[in-house]
């Protein structure tokens, strides 16, 4: 089964798209005592808010999440391994990134790092491990939910989904503030555009035609929610009474699925990008090495800003507060070195990497246990080279 390049581009696009929306959301201010608090510049510049519908690509995440779980999942004919195979390439790197984590926060300690610091760093490392509940639950059922696809078309599929995320949206309204909800939205949500890569992979929304109604309905459901009085900001805001993402809320699905139809309209011109050397070795090295970017990339973002902050000066888009569009400019300066540092950490991550039993040499090498944030595709290489995130 030869590879989808274009699935391959807006899944690098996805995680390119979170990992450049965290580091220019999350500030980390430095008190007068050495230690960092968390804030965020919507909060002083709301006119920022519609560059999340760019930067928030969740949607994304998970569409070619199912893309590439129902594309393997015919592969293998749903073997007795292929589960576990899944899972332990997603499960892998975040048992890496909790062992490694507490072994840092553990040497911070002792290094007298404060405390405000201490906690930053631990929410921060932590909160992206929440995609694994839904997405480990989505891998699980992917037979399920792709033989129900099969069955009764994706639009009945989605539907339940989305009046689930709907009836959650009207409880938060009219319930009194402060009432807890069972998360179901979270997995609600985003099993929209799991089951919407789920179809596409089986050749459901080939054509121009189902992309741009797909483009063109969400766009048109953004718009009507925010005369709704919806959030503009597709990520939590400080402060906000209501978030779109915390939980997921009808504009979070509405975004993902235009996500997906401007993705799918973008077909012809992503082939034709990535047939050109230097953005195809991109998106391979993204694909390839995914999950590590995603689960150390705010780590590295915390601990860049620690150690300069070691120093005593607050600095410019690092240490001061996000209350400016001078601090974004700042902030934009120093995301060379967050990447510089993130992907020498990945590589590190590679190098030292788990190795099938008797992996030495080219294959063992390629067949490096190295997750995707998808899922999508097995270990095993054919045509371009494997995409694992």
């Amino acid at each position: 089964m030869s590879r989808d390049r274009a699935i391959d581009a807006l899944r690098a696009y996805a995680i390119g798209g979170v990992v450049l929306g965290h580091w220019l959301v999350t500030g980390l201010v430095l008190a007068s005592d050495g230690g960092l608090s968390q804030a965020s510049p919507l909060t002083a510049l709301p006119d920022l808010a519609p560059v999340t519908w760019v930067l928030q690509t969740l949607g994304l995440f998970f569409f070619t999440a199912g893309f590439g779980s129902a594309r393997s999942l015919a592969r293998h004919r749903g073997g007795p391994g292929w589960l576990a195979r899944r899972l332990r390439r997603l499960l892998l790197p975040a048992l890496a990134l909790l062992g490694a984590g507490a072994a840092m926060l553990l040497a911070a300690t002792v290094a007298g790092i404060p405390d405000d610091t201490l906690a930053v760093a631990l929410r921060l490392a932590v909160s992206p491990l929440w995609f694994l509940l839904p997405l480990l639950l989505f891998v699980a059922t992917t037979g399920p939910l792709r033989a129900a696809v099969a069955r009764w078309g994706v639009v009945r599929c989605v539907a339940p989904a989305v009046a689930v995320v709907a009836a959650a949206d009207l409880a938060v309204r009219l319930l009194p503030t402060g009432t807890g909800l069972p998360p179901v939205t979270v997995l609600a949500a985003w099993a929209v555009p799991y089951l919407l890569g789920l179809a596409h992979a089986e050749g459901r929304l080939a054509g121009g035609r189902v992309a741009g109604a797909l483009a063109a309905g969400g766009a048109v459901t953004l718009a009507a929610l925010l005369a709704l009085g919806y959030p503009v900001s597709a990520v939590g805001v400080p402060g906000a009474g209501v978030s779109n993402l915390n939980p997921p809320s009808l504009l979070a699905v509405a975004l993902a699925v235009t996500q997906v139809g401007v993705g799918l309209l973008a077909r012809p011109a992503l082939e034709r990008l990535l047939a050109r050397p230097l953005p195809g070795r991109a998106v391979t090295e993204v694909n390839r090495n995914a999950v590590r970017i995603y689960l150390w990339h705010q780590p590295v973002l915390v601990a860049v800003t620690a150690l300069v902050a070691r120093g005593g000066v607050a600095l410019p888009g690092l240490h001061t507060a996000p209350d400016s569009p001078g601090w974004v400019l700042a902030r934009c300066c120093w995301l060379p070195l967050f990447a510089a540092v993130l992907v020498t950490l990945v590589r590190a991550g590679r190098r030292s990497g788990w190795r099938r039993p008797g992996g030495g040499g080219a294959a063992g090498r390629s067949a490096e246990c190295v997750p995707s944030a998808a899922q999508v595709y097995d270990d095993r290489r054919s045509g371009p080279p494997d995409f694992r995130r």
